[in-house]
Parts: C-alpha cells; structure tokens; sequence
C-alpha cells in the first residue's frame, strides 16, 4: 500500500546536495527532497546542531543522508565536500544553492566588509558549488541545479543593495548556465521566494508583519515548504522541458 505522506514525485535513487541546510528554506528543502526518496547531504557552515537537527528529522521520516560542512564562499572547501560526497555516493544528481547572508544597510553606512561578505556567500559560494558540481553531471550526462534567489533580486529592497545585487546575479548565472549547461542534459533554474515567514520576520512586530501582509495579495507570508515545493518540482521528471527559468514563491508581491 503506498504510503499517502509520500509525495506523488520520487526522486528515488537520487544524491542532493542542499547548500545552507540547516534551518529556514534550507531545512525544508532538505526535508521535502529526502521525503521524495533523494539521499540528502545537508551542507551548513557554523551551525552543526542546526545541520543535526535537519538530518534527524530527514532520519524520521524514513529517509537517509548525511551532514557536509563546508563554506560555500571558500572555494577549496568547496572543492573537498563535494570531493568527499562524491566518494562516498558515486554522483551527484541534484544541487539546490541556498547558502546565503544579509549585512544589511544604506548604501552611504555600508562597509566594504559588508559588500564583499555577501557577495561572497551568496554569489561567488553558488559559483563555486556549480563548478564543483558541474563536473560530474556533464560525466553523467544529466543533472539539476536550482538556485535559491530573491524578489530583492528581481525588485530591489532599499537597504540590501549588497544582497539585491547578489540575487540578481544569481539570476543571470542560472540563465548563462542553463544555456551552457544544456547540451549535456543538465537543467539549471531558480525559485524567487518573496516574504517567507522565519528568518528575519522572527524580529518584527506584529503591526510590521501586518503592514508587510497588506503588501501581498494573497494576504499571507509565505511558508518554507511553499518554497521547497516549487524546488522539489524543478528537481523531478514534471520539468523536464524547463531549463534558465526563474519560480516565483511569493505570493503575488511582485509578478
């Protein structure tokens, strides 16, 4: 008898590797691909007990994995992670970026360090991922990669001209990389979330997240696991024909 907490989209057989796993978006992506049947590699920097807590609500659910520490923005790091993981699983079949920082501030306030770190981690980390990853998907002749953006990335956000900058050009690394990448049956997109509910809007009061509601028409911020569900479908055989595509999850607020 089929088991109706499974989702219809099985990516049994499949290794991912899911960058920035421990918590938010990270952790319910980790979630949703183990429980679609991937072996998932939970990547963190800092936080093992976070990265732990990820595998073992991967582990009860019935699926399998591993925790892979790494910094995305060192690219020898890199480098040796997915080194190790390719050891030990034989391929990678599934990339999902979404290691990422904010540094907040105005333009005129923000330091160099502020800049440079974001960049890092969110632009040239996902850069670094995709090259390391890259390689054994053309071997094998297939593959996905779906980067994590940003409506700051497509709209812009007063404040976060380093983090707006580096989303946007995630955006354009997924499409140059589809292009690239699709001769060798490797699909590349990118799922834009809007105002998901976690993470920074933890701070805000409840007047702020209500003027922030009254920004969305569809009257609510958005869950991880929304956008885990779009990445879960540009990862299974449903988006076979899509490639250099960008899913927004973000409930109307910016189309």
């Amino acid at each position: 008898m089929s088991d109706p907490t499974r989702p219809y989209i099985t990516l049994e057989g499949k290794t991912a590797l899911v960058t920035g796993g421990s918590r938010g978006i990270g952790r319910a992506v980790c979630l949703t691909l183990a429980k679609a049947g991937a072996y998932v590699a939970v990547n963190y920097r800092a936080s093992e007990q976070a990265a732990c807590e990820t595998l073992d609500l991967i582990k009860r659910d019935g699926g399998d994995g591993k925790v892979l520490p790494f910094d995305v923005s060192d690219p020898k790091a890199v480098d040796r992670g997915v080194s190790d993981l390719l050891e030990e699983r034989g391929c990678i079949d599934v990339l999902v970026n979404n290691a990422g920082i904010t540094k907040d501030g105005l333009l005129s306030r923000m330091k160099d360090a502020d800049w440079n770190e974001v960049v890092s981690t969110n632009l040239a980390g996902a850069f670094y991922s995709c090259r390391a990853v890259s390689k054994t998907m053309i071997r094998n002749r297939g593959g996905r990669i779906v980067n994590i953006a940003s409506t700051a990335g497509e709209a812009g956000n007063a404040g976060q001209v380093n983090y707006s900058a580096a989303k946007a050009g995630l955006i354009g690394m997924t499409r140059s990389l589809a292009r690239e990448l699709a001769p060798r049956n490797i699909l590349v997109n990118a799922v834009s979330p809007g105002i998901i509910a976690g993470g920074m809007t933890d701070r805000l009061a409840e007047n702020q997240l209500e003027a922030i509601r009254a920004l969305v028409p569809l009257g609510r911020l958005g869950n991880p696991e929304d956008v885990a569900s779009a990445v879960l479908f540009l990862c299974s055989s449903m988006s076979d024909y899509m490639t250099g595509q960008v899913i927004r999850v973000n409930g109307g607020l910016y189309m």
